[in-house]
């Protein structure tokens, strides 16, 4: 019996030894196959309602559930003026405020019972009504849901509690020199007037009336104006059915929504702070307005951002103002591409507040590098192998598949945009990224934002030969107040 043991040790231990020959030094020196991932036809899961409304189903038995989702265009761009926040509030108090004959309490109770989730939420310009439930109760939350989207109560003590918890909430504002910064560099970037900048107060919270909230519904829940996404454990016939009698009996709506407005207010490049003295770090965003999706240099700018700051460690500016120097824990860039008004494009980071301007100079630095050289070919290549290897993420469930097919839909976006993506990407080189960044990122538009102790960061640090006055003209942005947003007294 000893022996046997050793000798089963021997052979182990020499098929280990074999094993572990095959194995590089070093990580980098791994080999893998090619990915191989087709993303799945749209056209297959396409059907539509009785009354027009588009739906995507995606199939999948694993688990005995079932989520639809409800997406709708509108959003807080429809607040009317002196209601400010409305379609924040209403999404709030949807759905914990009861519909059709049951209470709030009810309707907590019910769902509770299905082992529901049922969720509702607006954002700028789309929102959503999610459902997910056990597959053998599909029929009685429809009816729940049908309620909730056609006969909202939004329910007296409710709502005064959601109204209550946004005021409560609008007190923090200023806690935060990341809500600071965020709140100023929106004004910055579209201008002060612009629908985006026209946040909530206590006022326009309070002048918000629960009509108000079940007008909004009214107006968005309506066909025409919503796609449907579906997955989980069904048979697509009786699906089709069941949303027919249910989901295919709301009305059409009357006319189309307006359309997002764009913006035209542009801020005079600079320096802009909000003195924050009871902080020891600054906060900093550096870039300009930027373009929306469709963009002629799309892709080279993401590939060129990838590199610059978007690539977490293996891009530039975390390395450089992070890894190398140690100025900042999170540090990098971003590039957006929205489908209805225009993105930005910003580098940002946090740093002690001695430490901003050499880390602003850093940042600066790195941003004007990529306009002037081109990238080498192993960014190249890790930046393009980060979206194409990543690729299949966007449809890692049945319910992720079937969204991102109905928001293509509901945004008028073509299917080819998300079906050819790795196309675009696989053709983006050095020269394409080199002519985006030279023609599209624009240090003479630049809008610098610092959030932080100023007095401080006025005074630079004596490793780094870098002063704010470097960069622009400073302007004073005031802090203010929390609950009306009017500019409070200078301290």
């Amino acid at each position: 019996m000893r022996r046997t043991i050793i000798a089963t040790l021997c052979v182990l231990a020499l098929g280990l030894t074999a094993m572990a020959g095959e194995i590089p030094p070093r990580p980098e020196q791994l080999t893998f196959p090619p990915l191989s991932f087709q993303p799945p036809d749209p056209g297959t899961m396409r059907f539509e309602l009785a009354n027009g409304i588009p739906v995507y189903a995606r199939q999948d038995t694993a688990l005995p559930l079932v989520t639809v989702t409800v997406l709708f265009r509108g959003g807080a761009y429809l607040d009317p003026a002196g209601k400010e926040g409305l379609a924040s509030l209403t999404a709030d108090a949807w759905r914990s405020g009861g519909a059709g004959d049951r209470t709030a309490q009810e309707l907590d109770e019910e769902l509770d019972f299905l082992a529901a989730d049922l969720s509702t939420s607006m954002g700028s310009v789309r929102g959503r009504v999610r459902l997910n439930v056990l597959s053998k109760d599909l029929g009685t939350a429809m009816g729940i849901l049908m309620d909730v989207l056609t006969r909202p109560r939004f329910q007296d003590d409710r709502f005064v509690k959601a109204k209550d918890d946004t005021i409560q909430a609008m007190k923090e504002r200023n806690d935060h020199t990341a809500s600071i910064e965020a709140r100023e560099w929106n004004r910055l970037i579209y201008g002060d007037g612009y629908w985006l900048n026209h946040l909530p107060t206590k006022a326009s919270i309070e002048a918000i009336s629960s009509d108000d909230c079940k007008a909004l519904v009214a107006r968005l829940v309506r066909a025409g104006n919503i796609v449907v996404a579906v997955s989980g454990d069904f048979e697509r016939p009786a699906m089709k059915a069941l949303l027919d009698r249910t989901l295919g009996t709301l009305p059409k709506a009357e006319g189309k929504l307006p359309p997002v407005p764009q913006p035209h207010a542009a801020t005079e490049p600079g320096v802009y702070v909000v003195d924050k003295p009871d902080v020891n770090q600054g906060r900093v965003s550096v870039g300009h307005l930027g373009y929306r999706l469709g963009f002629a240099d799309e892709f080279p700018l993401r590939v060129m951002n990838e590199i610059l700051g978007g690539g977490g460690f293996t891009s530039r500016i975390t390395k450089r103002v992070r890894s190398d120097e140690g100025l900042a824990y999170s540090a990098g860039s971003y590039i957006s591409f929205p489908v209805t008004y225009p993105g930005v494009f910003r580098a940002l980071f946090q740093s002690k507040s001695r430490t901003v301007p050499g880390a602003l100079r850093i940042t600066l630095d790195q941003i004007d590098l990529i306009r002037k050289e081109k990238v080498s070919d192993s960014e190249l290549t890790t930046a393009k192998n980060s979206f194409i290897e990543t690729y299949p993420r966007r449809f890692e469930s049945a319910e992720a598949t079937a969204t991102v097919f109905a928001m293509d839909e509901l945004l008028g976006r073509d299917h080819d945009y998300i079906l050819k993506w790795r196309e675009h990407v696989r053709a983006v080189d050095a020269d394409s990224v080199l002519a985006a960044a030279r023609n599209d990122i624009h240090p003479d538009r630049m809008i610098i934002l610092v959030v932080g102790n100023l007095a401080e960061i006025m005074k630079g640090h004596p490793k780094y030969d870098a002063k704010l006055t470097d960069f622009g003209p400073i302007h004073r942005l005031p802090l203010r107040d929390p609950l009306t947003l009017e500019p409070l007294p200078e301290q």
